[in-house]
């Protein structure tokens, strides 16, 4: 499923234009990335969180020449499932559920 596909299903179950709908989308998503950036925490109970997760330098190898290489350090979006949706995900697929604690 792809953000098209997101614009169509909610202009079909809430019987909005497809540009209103669009509207509606890309204000949500906009929304989301601003306050990422920003460096804030973006919870949607029973779906997930997304924030901004800091990573530090480390030396990393090239996989063709084996050469050492400083990476550095970088901040990368990061999203977690929620626990509503992860159980929704095991009860659909329930092959090996992890003992989570």
């Amino acid at each position: 499923m792809n953000k098209t596909d997101i614009i169509n299903k909610l202009s079909e179950e809430l019987k909005l234009n497809q540009k209103i709908s669009k509207i509606a989308v890309d204000n949500i998503l906009d929304t989301i990335k601003t306050a990422i950036v920003e460096g804030k925490r973006v919870e949607i109970r029973g779906f997930g969180n997304f924030s901004l997760r800091q990573y530090k330098a480390y030396k990393g190898r090239n996989p063709k020449s084996g050469d050492v290489v400083n990476v550095d350090p970088k901040k990368l979006p990061y999203f977690k499932v929620g626990k509503e949706l992860k159980d929704m995900i095991w009860k659909k697929l329930p092959l090996h559920r992890p003992a989570f604690k």
